[in-house]
C-alpha cells in the first residue's frame, strides 16, 4: 500500500497491480529496484544502510556454488537464478524504465544485478505483520474503492520472486511458513479486522537470528506503549537487558537448507536441521503398473517426499540427541493403518521406534508392490465395497496395501533412496569426516559479509583461507551427510526387523 500511495509512481503501480501484471511481493521488489537507481530517493538513507551483496547461493561465485554439488540447493539455486534472469529480461527491465521515466530519469540503466539485489533485500528482510484493516487499506483520495483483500498474493508472480511452498521442490514447507516471518506475535482480539501483510520495517529488519533471541517484535495497535498508533517495537526477552549486547530475534525453526537459501547464513550443529527425501516421479512413471499405483497413491493421499527433521532421531532405534518437541507422538498419531485386516500379518514390534512419516511409507509400500500384490489389494477393496457405489476410505486403502505387501519393500526403497542421496553428496566433496577436516583447518576471509575465524593455528597445521560462502556451503553439506548417515542407519535396521518379522 505504501507503493500504491507513492506520489510519483503510485497510480501506474496501481494499474499494474489491478491488471495482474504484478502481485504485492513483486511490486515491492520492483519499487526497491527503482528507488535504488534514483539519486534523490526519499528512501536513500535506509537503502544506503542495506548490504550491497548477500550470502545466499544466488550470489555465490562459480567456485563457491561448486561446493554445493550433490545437495538440494545446487540445482535449485541454478534454476532459480535462471528463472529470475528470464523475469528480468521479459518484464522487469521495461517496467523499471517506465517507472523511472515518471521520475524524469532518462539516464539510469537497470541491470540484472539491481533486480537481484532488490529480490534479496525483500526475501531476507520481509516480516509477516498483523495490522488493522484500516491501516493496510486506508481511504485514498479520488479513489472510490480500495484494493480487495483477496488480491493480495500467497505466491509470487511466476513463482520468481523467492519462496513458494515448493519453490525449490525441496524446502521445508511446514512445509514453509511465510518467508521472513521472523516472529509471529499474535495480538489480542480487537473489534477491527486484522490483516496479515508482508513488508519491510527499517530498524527491526537489522536484527540477526538466534536460537535464544534476546527480543521479540510486537505491534502497538493503539499506541499505548510507543505513543504512536500501529507502531512496531522490540521487547526484550530478558528481565534485565544487558547493555551493549546485540539484540537478536527468531526467524523461526529453520534448517540450514532454508537459512542458506533464504537468508544467506547457516548455523553449525543446527538443532532444526532436516533432510529432504523424495521418490522421483519419473521413476514411478516408468515402473510396471504405474497407472494402478498412481491411483492407489492418490486414494491414500500418500506423499512422494518427506522431511526428516533432526529431532526425530531422538525417538528412533538408535536415539541421538534429545528433543523438547513432542514430534514422536505426531508421527505415531499418523499411523492410522489397521494392522489386523485378516490376521495374516502381526502388528510390527518396531512400530514405537519407527520415525519415518506414515504418509511417505504409504507411498513407498505402494510403489514397491508387484502385479500379484496390486491384484490382491484390488480384490480386498472390491470385497469391502461390494455392490455399493462408494469409494473405500484412505485408511481402508492403506490397510489393504499393508496387508498385501507389508513393510519390507518400502524400507528397501527407503534404504536405496538414502544410499543414493549419500552417493550424490559424497561424489564431489568426499565424506562427512573430510568436510569436518576442511572446517577444522579453515580460516575465513574477512569480507563485508563475514568475520575472521577465531582460533589458533594448532601448531604446524596450516589454515586454509576460504570465503564465508564456502564455509557456509561446507557446514550445510556436512550436516546433510550426517543426517543421511543417521537416517540410513534407522532405515536399514527397520528393514532387517521387517524381513525377520514378516518374512519379507
Amino acid at each position: 500500500m505504501r507503493v500504491l500511495q507513492d506520489p510519483v509512481i503510485g497510480l501506474e503501480c496501481r494499474k499494474l497491480f489491478e491488471d495482474g501484471v504484478v502481485d504485492d511481493r513483486f511490486l515491492i521488489i520492483l519499487f526497491l529496484t527503482v528507488e535504488r537507481l534514483l539519486k534523490n530517493s526519499s528512501w536513500m538513507p535506509y537503502l544506503d544502510m542495506l548490504p550491497e551483496s548477500f550470502g545466499n547461493p544466488l550470489w555465490f561465485t562459480d567456485d563457491e556454488i561448486e561446493e554445493l554439488k550433490g545437495t538440494t540447493l545446487y540445482r535449485a539455486s541454478e534454476l532459480q537464478k535462471k528463472k529470475l534472469k528470464d523475469i528480468f529480461d521479459s518484464k522487469v527491465k521495461d517496467l523499471v524504465k517506465k517507472l523511472l521515466l515518471l521520475h524524469g530519469n532518462t539516464d539510469s540503466e537497470v541491470f540484472f544485478q539491481d533486480f537481484l539485489w532488490a529480490n534479496a533485500v525483500f526475501w531476507t528482510r520481509a516480516l509477516n505483520i498483523p495490522l488493522p484493516h484500516s491501516y493496510v487499506f486506508p481511504t485514498i483520495e479520488e479513489s472510490e474503492t480500495c484494493i480487495p483483500i483477496d488480491t493480495l498474493s500467497e505466491t509470487s508472480v511466476d513463482n520468481a520472486c523467492g519462496r513458494t511452498s515448493n519453490s525449490i521442490n525441496n524446502l521445508k514447507v511446514n512445509e514453509v511458513d511465510l518467508v521472513g516471518n521472523r516472529f509471529d506475535n499474535a495480538i489480542g482480539p480487537e473489534q477491527e479486522e486484522t490483516v496479515w501483510v508482508e513488508g519491510l520495517v527499517p530498524g527491526i529488519d537489522f536484527c540477526n537470528h538466534s536460537l535464544r533471541p534476546g527480543a521479540t517484535w510486537e505491534v502497538d495497535r493503539k499506541g499505548s506503549i510507543t505513543g504512536i498508533p500501529v507502531a512496531m517495537y522490540l521487547l526484550s526477552a530478558e528481565q534485565t537487558p544487558v547493555p551493549n549486547q546485540e539484540l537478536t530475534i527468531s526467524y523461526g525453526d529453520k534448517g540450514n537448507e532454508e537459512l542458506l537459501y533464504l537468508y544467506g547464513f547457516v548455523m553449525d550443529n543446527n538443532p532444526d536441521d532436516y533432510l529432504m527425501v523424495h521418490y522421483p516421479v519419473e521413476s514411478l512413471q516408468s515402473a510396471p503398473c504405474s497407472d494402478a499405483k498412481s491411483q492407489l497413491l492418490q486414494a491414500q493421499n500418500a506423499e512422494m517426499r518427506c522431511l526428516l527433521p533432526r529431532h526425530l532421531l531422538a525417538h528412533g532405534f538408535f536415539p541421538v540427541g534429545s528433543s523438547p518437541k513432542d514430534c514422536n507422538n505426531n508421527v505415531k498419531a499418523a499411523k492410522v493403518c489397521n494392522y489386523s485386516w485378516s490376521g495374516c500379518r502381526r502388528i510390527p514390534s518396531y512400530l514405537s521406534e519407527l520415525i519415518f512419516p506414515e504418509d511417505f511409507l504409504a507411498a513407498l509400500r505402494t510403489i514397491s508392490m508387484n502385479d500379484e500384490q496390486i491384484y490382491q489389494v484390488s480384490s480386498m477393496l472390491e470385497e469391502l465395497v461390494g455392490s455399493e457405489e462408494k469409494q473405500p476410505s484412505e485408511t481402508e486403502v492403506r490397510t489393504a496395501v499393508w496387508e498385501a505387501c507389508g513393510d519390507a519393500g518400502a524400507f528397501q526403497l527407503l534404504v536405496d533412496l538414502l544410499q543414493m542421496k549419500m552417493m550424490e553428496l559424497e561424489e564431489g566433496s568426499g565424506t562427512e569426516d573430510s568436510d569436518s577436516q576442511l572446517l577444522e583447518n579453515a580460516h575465513i576471509e574477512t569480507t563485508r559479509q563475514s568475520t575472521r575465524y577465531n582460533g589458533d593455528l594448532n601448531g604446524s597445521i596450516k589454515k586454509k583461507y576460504i570465503t564465508r560462502n564456502t564455509w557456509s556451503a561446507i557446514v550445510y553439506r556436512r550436516g546433510q551427510k550426517q543426517l543421511t548417515r543417521l537416517f540410513l542407519r534407522e532405515a536399514e535396521h527397520a528393514l532387517e526387523l521387517s524381513i525377520t518379522e514378516q518374512g519379507g
